[in-house]
């Protein structure tokens, strides 16, 4: 029997899993440019150090690549263990981007890995720069198909439910791969990884010229963290503020609970920066507020109004009644799928058939839910308010702090005297983890402000759990966050050691880097020249 702790329970796990395997996404994500560029550099000039560099820190890109992908491979087998009804109604849709990304994504990049670790001594540079580039095409294009299919969970365009069947069905390709929400998303995703990757090389060069090693190596590579954390930053602040108004078109329920609008407020709306967030009387006791500022960023317009939570639950109840008609039109239709007549009546309420879903948390028999069943399911459709209004803020402070650190950064760069200054160094070290919280909470945010929906107002969370034993769920919960916690401090041991024993790890000894050296061509780049 599903029960409200066994979808919890079901939740957590997913939730767990997920957080720990976007520990590892992100740092993927940025390094792989990082090194396109490193090696472009190096088969440009031909100097060693940027050889060199590219080897070190695709080092540290290999250790978490390879953890990474060990803790995403369990989460695709949970939705068939945890959540085989939201697999089965919606599988035709999901499945296709998830099977796409393993099959073109996934094989590219993880061939490409291993030819950029094994390929050095067999491949010309060039060749082996074309590889490095595949490789980061590889891990982008596997980020783009995942967060096609995780836009389509928050935005379900291109798809129609077929009451034969009783699943959702694609209905137009095109209108998924380009939904907004997935191409917002998967840019502002990206963009955030770009900046994880900046700001770990960026710390880690640091901490190496505050002890004075491995100087000109550390040097190189801040400069280029630095120019390229920045302008990472920058595109996530502008697509964040894209993000934000695509979230005021589809999902006015996560706008209004990410800002603490509990009423409408007259266009344009006020932006809450800080506020005493009451969730049991259902207000503000205070707010601090940027005039106009939500409704530009929401709307992009002086006049149109963002609905506050309490009209927006009022709409919800509206359609939960209208989804209890949908649902008994359905039961019927199910008995007589060729009455056309009935058919007609569906399609007119219909879009509305995952509100009358909300009621099976409550009641077997929609069409017996009682007014007050109906009102805890519009209650449902409010997520909490304080975890996703201070979610969001913090995420976006630290957004604020990393654009000046990497602002700050490239401006000592051009000036010469960044490995001066003692302060700067201490503050790239200090600032290390702030992209990693930065990122959870936007996920959170993201993931948290869907609830109660597995696919947004169509398929609610509840009806979308396995039928399994709460015991089960306790017992594999257990088991992954043991073996993940083990991979998550193989990870920190193994990065700590290449990080303490810095480009010696390659087996050239201590780097000086003081006089880069031109490389001797090998043997492949000896044959390329002779063809040419």
């Amino acid at each position: 029997m599903i029960t409200e702790h066994l979808v919890d329970m079901s939740r957590l796990q997913f939730a767990v899993t997920a957080l720990y395997h976007f520990l590892f996404i992100p740092l993927t994500l940025g390094m792989v440019w990082l090194l396109v560029i490193m090696e472009a550099v190096y088969v440009t000039t031909g100097l060693q150090v940027w050889k060199d560099m590219t080897r070190y820190w695709g080092k540290l890109f290999g250790i978490n690549f390879a953890l990474g992908v060990t803790t995403g491979i369990t989460m695709e087998f949970q939705f068939g263990t945890n959540w085989s009804y939201y697999s089965q109604y919606v599988g035709d849709i999901f499945g296709a981007p998830l099977a796409i990304e393993g099959l073109m994504a996934f094989f590219l990049e993880s061939t490409m890995v291993g030819l950029f670790f094994f390929g050095w001594d067999r491949l010309s540079r060039f060749q082996h720069l074309v590889v490095t580039v595949l490789m980061a095409v590889g891990t982008n294009l596997s980020a783009l198909w995942i967060l096609i299919a995780n836009g389509w969970m928050q935005s379900p365009v291109g798809a129609e439910f077929n009451y034969q069947t009783m699943r959702m069905e694609m209905v137009d390709v095109s209108a998924i791969l380009f939904n907004p929400d997935a191409q917002n998303k998967f840019v502002h995703t990206v963009s955030a990884g770009y900046v994880v990757g900046s700001l770990f090389v960026l710390s880690i060069s640091a901490l190496y010229l505050l002890r004075k090693r491995d100087v000109e190596f550390a040097k190189r590579s801040f400069q280029v963290a630095a120019a390229f954390g920045l302008a990472s930053i920058c595109s996530v602040i502008v697509l964040g503020d894209e993000s934000g108004y695509s979230v005021g078109k589809a999902q006015q329920t996560k706008l209004a609970t990410m800002e603490a609008m509990w009423h409408t407020e007259p266009a344009p709306a006020p932006f809450n920066l800080i506020a005493s967030i009451n969730e049991e009387e259902q207000k503000n006791n205070w707010e601090v507020q940027i005039p106009y500022a939500m409704g530009l960023i929401g709307t992009r317009s002086l006049d149109t109004e963002i609905p506050g939570i309490h009209d927006i639950k009022e709409l919800n109840r509206e359609r939960i009644t209208t989804g209890i008609t949908a649902v008994g039109l359905l039961e019927q239709l199910r008995e007589t799928p060729d009455d056309m007549a009935l058919r007609a009546e569906f399609d007119k309420v219909k879009d509305d058939l995952g509100f009358g879903l909300l009621l099976k948390k409550y009641t077997a028999d929609v069409s017996q839910a009682t007014p007050e069943m109906i009102q805890k399911a519009a209650d449902d459709t409010i997520p909490k308010v304080a975890p996703m209004f201070w979610s969001f803020r913090i995420m976006v402070g630290l957004g604020f702090l990393m654009l000046a650190l990497f602002l700050t950064s490239l401006w000592f760069t051009f000036k010469g005297t960044f490995a001066e200054k003692t302060w700067l160094l201490k503050w790239a070290v200090v600032m290390l983890p702030a992209p990693w919280i930065a990122a959870e909470l936007g996920w959170f945010v993201a993931e948290y402000g869907r609830q109660p929906w597995t696919i947004y107002g169509v398929l609610p969370t509840y009806v979308s759990t396995s039928n399994i034993g709460v015991a089960n769920v306790y017992l594999s919960l257990a088991g992954f966050v043991g073996f993940y916690t083990i991979l998550l401090i193989i990870e920190m041991y193994l990065m700590i050691k290449y990080v303490k024993l810095g480009p010696a790890s390659l087996g050239t000894g201590r780097y000086d880097g003081e006089t880069p050296r031109n490389v001797t061509p090998t043997a492949a780049d000896q044959e390329v020249t002779h063809v040419v």
